[in-house]
């Protein structure tokens, strides 16, 4: 995205996103108008539409920005040359607590996916598609190796693992008990205990 700027130095798309944030957030995606988005970022529809095509590429980016953080960093714990019990472990701590660091996004996207357009659904489907595809492929490695059990399907492990993620907007709250790195351990405890022979 360009690092055009306006007033207090803040790129306009990052502004642009910001608001819209809070205000999916606050409201809904659907009883948002792109109105009350330009005026929160104190830009100009015309600005708003030279950086995205529309209140759906909006809500698609509040995604997507959060899924390319966790696919990289998912990247580098599968480069990397730790055992696989220990890359397992990073990568299904670090989805958890970079979800929680990016509740809103997470939220209004789960609460709003259904309300993009047929093109940028599949679009996002494939991307979470990738992610997941990359984190079957480490626990399948450590199967194939006997680090894990082979009792339980790959498939089934991601999607428990994964579920659990999902609803972390609907419980989850930063005055809580437990910190995010907390939460992390604990449910990344938990799937490694399901993977162990």
């Amino acid at each position: 995205m360009p690092r055009t700027t306006d007033g207090d130095g803040t790129p306009v798309p990052q502004r642009l996103l910001a608001a819209a944030t809070r205000l999916f957030a606050e409201q809904g995606y659907d009883r948002t108008s792109v109105q009350e988005i330009v005026e929160a970022a104190g830009v100009t529809k015309g600005a708003l539409y030279h950086y995205f095509g529309s209140k759906d590429d909006l809500l698609h980016e509040v995604y997507a920005r959060v899924l390319r953080l966790q696919q990289e960093r998912l990247d580098a714990f599968a480069e990397s040359d730790d055992p696989v019990e220990s890359r397992v472990r990073e990568a299904a701590a670090d989805v958890v607590v970079t979800t929680i660091e990016n509740l809103d996004d997470a939220s209004i996207f789960f609460r709003s996916m259904h309300q993009l357009s047929p093109e940028k659904n599949k679009q996002v489907r494939a991307e979470r598609r990738r992610y997941h595809e990359r984190f079957r492929a480490l626990i399948e490695e450590g199967q194939r190796t006997g680090v894990f059990t082979k009792e339980t399907p790959a498939d089934l492990v991601v999607d428990y693992h994964f579920g659990s993620i999902h609803h972390l907007s609907t419980w989850y709250r930063p005055d809580g008990p437990l910190s995010p790195q907390e939460v992390a351990d604990h449910l990344a405890d938990l799937l490694l205990r399901a993977l162990r022979p």
